[in-house]
This record gives structure tokens, sequence and C-alpha cells, in this order.
């Protein structure tokens, strides 16, 4: 499984790359704050909403401190998908939040 830190996905951010993102925590927590752009699927409804994501797309995958995107990160690669799990997850996350 491949994984970025978060200080890698903050400077490729802040570099003006395009990073697709995909936030697999609860409802509940993605509602404290979601790094901009990313699209939120909780974890137990990747499995049903996989069609949303574009197989095309490498996807950074982010949880809160990242177990369960790790998780994700390793179905969707078995589903064909470039999926990269951000370690440290938003527990360390320094970059903006909405």
């Amino acid at each position: 499984m491949k994984e970025i830190t978060t200080a890698e996905l903050q400077q490729k951010l802040e570099n003006g790359e395009t990073v697709h993102l995909l936030d697999v925590r609860e409802d509940d927590e993605v509602a404290s704050g979601k790094i901009p752009g990313a699209i939120h699927i909780p974890l137990g409804e990747v499995e049903e909403r996989l069609e949303e994501l574009d197989k095309a797309e490498p996807y950074v995958i982010i949880c809160r401190s990242g177990g369960r995107s790790g998780r994700a990160a390793e179905f969707m690669e078995a589903q064909g998908y470039d999926a990269t799990n951000m370690v440290g997850g938003m527990l360390d996350w320094q970059g903006e939040v909405e």
C-alpha cells in the first residue's frame, strides 16, 4: 500500500498540484473540519459508492489517524483504483480545514 505523510500532502496542495482526496471518517468527525475539496464517503459506504470515484484518477485516502483510510486504500487497490493512505490522519494535519 502506498502512503503519504500529512506534510507531503500539504506540500503538494501548496504547490498547486491536483490531488483527489477521499475522507472516510464518519459524518460527526467531518463536521469538525475536513481538508478543502475532499470528497466525503464514510468507510462503511465506500464499497457501495465506489462507482462515484473515477478509476483513472489517483486518490489520497484520509481518516482520523490513518487506520480506516489504510483499510479503504487496500480495498480500493484491490478493486483497481490508485489509492494512497495519508498516514497520521487528521490528527497530524496542520493545514487548513473547511
